[in-house]
């Protein structure tokens, strides 16, 4: 059996015109899903068929009686029963309800069945909502005359990620809001239209290039749109789950010696960076590439491996663990990459190259608060202090810092 949607509503025919109607109707057709429509007035205990009254303490607009869609709510309970289903999972759509997301509808399409349960006038005497309400669920922050075009979103988005609705899983996988980005924009023939051109790439057959494209067309759309989703898609994406044509971006095993010289070009950019204001300019001027390529190399002798970030095959970050001794080392973002969330992925990729060390340690200069932070907010937590910077004792240091070592506590 198909997952089973069933919607609790005083306009059945409306909801279920729309249901029959289109990929949701022709997958009910083929058995891959079920949707019934139930009319609350069948359920009413008075000649007139009357299903609301007045608010108790006054007020405009009308109240749902609770007998009703109480009732209702049995009849579907029995029923799904009947067929040898599970419970329905009960939600009622409501203004109050939790704002609802794809995250909401991937869920509520783990439920074998979904009862839907519409609100109007003024609304439900909260005492039906009580007792047989699982969640409440709002599709915005905006009101509408009833709860039927929301149940219909709601059974819209939830039924569509069931097996067989679809002609393929790519085809919800890559829509917006999926994996927390907006879409990235699509195109047909012709190939110019009113003067406008499709995108050279998008025409070229090359594959790669036209995901890069497609990943930084959805990135940049989502920043600029929604950049609440963007923050919040930078915070809890690991980077190894992201998928290349979605963020543009890899991380490489640093092995050869082009990318040997990358990483020391950003560990010396990465070093001036923390040490400005803290040390003399010719101390900072002395933190070459030149300087920190052979202690890359040497490191490498001794066991540390070196991973670099790349956007559009340009480095743009680097990080370095150590598999022996649990230590990770030498994180870094450029200027320019910051405020994409690199650093905290990388911290996140090196971290889950240590498996095998479950309080993994890094060493960050007190000094570097925004680093700190960071490692804080991240699970990373202060267990000891290192090496001393002392003006009074090093004349390249013109202000006082300290090695802090952390470890990871989750």
């Amino acid at each position: 059996m198909g997952m089973r949607v069933d919607i609790v509503t005083l306009f059945p025919e409306m909801c279920q015109q729309v249901l029959d109607s289109s990929i949701i109707g022709r997958a009910a057709k083929k058995g891959y899903i079920e949707t019934h429509c139930h009319q609350i007035r069948d359920y009413t205990l008075n000649k007139q068929k009357q299903t609301d009254d007045y608010p108790y303490g006054g007020g405009c607009g009308m109240v749902l009686y609770a007998q009703p869609i109480a009732d209702c709510l049995r009849a579907v309970q029995k029923e799904v029963q009947e067929q040898g289903r599970p419970a329905p999972h009960i939600v009622f759509l409501t203004a109050g309800g939790q704002r609802y997301t794809e995250e909401h509808a991937r869920r509520l399409a783990q439920y074998d069945n979904l009862t839907l349960v519409c609100g109007h006038y003024e609304g439900i005497d909260e005492r039906v909502i009580d007792a047989f309400a699982d969640e409440e669920i709002s599709i915005g922050d905006y009101i509408l005359t009833g709860g039927e075009l929301a149940s219909l979103v709601v059974a819209d988005s939830v039924l569509r990620l069931k097996p067989g609705v679809l002609a393929e899983q790519k085809g919800y996988e890559e829509e917006s809001y999926w994996d927390g980005l907006l879409e990235y924009p699509q195109y047909t023939r012709p190939e110019v239209w009113e003067g406008r051109a499709v995108p050279p790439v998008l025409l070229e057959g090359n594959h790669q290039k036209i995901d890069a494209w497609r990943g930084q067309q959805s990135r940049e759309r989502t920043r600029l749109r929604r950049p609440e989703l963007y923050e919040q898609w930078c915070e809890t994406h690991p980077l190894t789950e992201i998928p290349k044509w979605k963020r543009g971006e890899n991380v490489r095993l640093v092995k050869t010696a082009e990318q040997m010289e990358a990483a020391a070009k950003l560990f010396a950019e990465g070093r001036r960076s923390i040490c400005a204001g803290g040390w003399v300019q010719e101390a900072l001027d002395a933190l070459t590439p030149e300087m920190f390529l052979p202690q890359l190399q040497q490191e490498k002798q001794e066991g540390w491996v070196c991973y670099l970030h790349y956007t559009k095959d340009v480095p743009d970050a680097t990080v370095s663990v150590h598999h022996k001794t649990g230590q990770v080392e030498h994180l870094f973002v450029t200027e320019s990459a910051r405020g994409r969330g690199i650093g905290q992925k990388m911290l996140d990729f090196a971290r889950k190259k240590l498996p095998e060390h479950e309080h993994p340690v890094l060493t960050v200069l007190n000094t570097n608060t925004r680093a700190l932070a960071l490692y804080r907010r991240m699970g990373w937590q202060v267990v000891g202090a290192k090496e001393k910077f002392d003006p009074a004792k090093d004349p390249l240091v013109v202000r006082p810092s300290q090695v802090l070592e952390m470890r990871y506590q989750g």
